[in-house]
C-alpha cells in the first residue's frame, strides 16, 4: 500500500487506507476458502470412490474402499462448523475450483505421507491433525494451479498464501480441541485493528520527514540506487518504533528484515537490519523512544 500510495501520486490519504482494509478483507475471505479446501478435496475423493464402484469391472479395492481421510474428524468438523458454512456457503473461488480440487486430491494420493497414514495398522497420536496440516502446507501450498488461480481472481492474493496457510494450521488445532468455538475472528482486538491504520497513516503524513530521515541514515550508501520498497520497509520500521511503545525495537526490525527478505532484492535484509539498527540507536540516544507494556501510543 505503501509503494502503491508513493508512485500514484493522485491517491489519497483516505482512499489508500480504504485500500489497506479491503485487501485485509480479502485475506480474510482466502482464510475461510482455504478452511473448506479439506472438505472440498475429501468431497473429490467420495465423487471418485463412488465412480469407482460402478465400474463394470470393479475391484475389491473399488468395491470397499479405505475412508480414512474422507472420515477424517477434522473434515467433519469442518464440514459441521455453522460459521464456515455461512461465511463459504454456495461461494466458490472460481468456475474452474472442482477441476482444481480434483487435481489437489490427485497430488495427495501421490505423496508419501498420505500412503503412511492410510495403511497405518493404528495411527499415532494427533496423526488425522498431521496429515491434514502437510495437505495444506505440502499439497495446497505447492500447488502451481492453486497459485495461478488465486493470482487471477484477486491482486490482494498474489502474496497471502503462505500465511493464510499457517493461519488455517493454528486454527485446526484449536477446532480440534474444541469443534464448536469459532474461526480466528478478523482481528485479534480493537488494538490490531488500530496497529494497521495507525501505521499506514503515520507513514503516509511523516512521508518526508521519514525520507530525510533515512538520508540521513544512509549516508554511507548511495541514496539513489537504494530500492523504493528497502526505503518504505525502513521507513515503516522507524515509525513502529516510535509509535508502538509496547513493540520491542528488535522485534521490529526482525519484521522489516522478514518483509525485505520477501518483498525486495537478496541484499536488501543487509542494508535494512544496518540502518534500522542505527535508527534505533540514534532514537534511544535522542530519548524519543519509551518502550514499555501499556499498548498503543496515541
Amino acid at each position: 500500500m505503501l509503494y502503491a500510495w508513493v508512485t500514484s501520486p493522485d491517491k489519497s490519504i483516505d482512499q489508500t487506507e480504504k485500500e489497506l482494509f479491503f485487501s485485509l478483507q480479502k485475506t480474510y475471505d482466502l482464510y475461510h476458502h482455504m478452511m473448506a479446501t479439506p472438505v472440498d478435496v475429501a468431497d473429490a475423493a467420495v465423487s471418485l470412490m463412488e465412480l469407482r464402484k460402478r465400474k463394470h469391472f470393479p475391484t475389491p479395492e473399488d468395491l470397499n474402499p479405505n475412508t480414512r481421510f474422507v472420515q477424517n474428524p477434522l473434515i467433519n468438523i469442518l464440514r459441521n462448523h455453522a460459521g464456515l458454512k455461512r461465511y463459504v456457503e454456495d461461494v466458490k473461488i472460481c468456475a474452474d475450483w472442482d477441476d482444481t480440487v480434483r487435481k489437489l486430491y490427485k497430488e495427495l494420493t501421490a505423496t508419501d505421507f498420505y500412503a503412511a497414514y492410510m495403511s497405518a495398522p493404528e495411527l499415532p497420536e494427533n496423526g488425522d491433525r498431521k496429515v491434514m496440516e502437510q495437505l495444506m502446507s505440502e499439497v495446497v501450498l505447492q500447488s502451481d494451479d492453486v497459485n495461478a488461480i488465486l493470482e487471477e481472481q484477486s491482486i490482494f492474493w498474489n502474496d497471502d498464501l503462505d500465511f493464510v496457510i499457517s493461519m488455517v494450521i493454528k486454527t485446526f488445532k484449536r477446532l480440534l480441541a474444541d469443534p464448536e468455538q469459532p474461526l480466528l475472528p478478523f482481528f485479534k482486538d480493537d488494538d490490531d485493528e488500530q496497529f494497521a491504520r495507525i501505521l499506514l497513516r503515520k507513514c503516509l503524513f511523516k512521508n518526508e520527514d521519514l525520507k530525510n530521515q533515512v538520508e540521513q541514515l544512509s549516508q554511507n550508501w548511495d541514496v539513489e540506487r537504494i530500492a523504493m520498497i528497502d526505503k518504505l520497509i525502513i521507513q515503516m520500521g522507524i515509525v513502529e518504533m516510535m509509535s508502538f511503545p509496547s513493540i520491542p525495537g528488535k522485534v521490529t526490525i526482525n519484521e522489516c528484515i522478514e518483509l525485505s527478505k520477501y518483498y525486495s532484492t537478496e541484499k536488501s535484509s543487509i542494508f535494512v537490519n544496518g540502518i534500522l539498527d542505527k535508527a534505533l540507536k540514534t532514537l534511544e540516544s535522542e530519548g524519543k523512544l519509551e518502550k514499555t507494556g501499556r499498548g498503543l501510543m496515541e
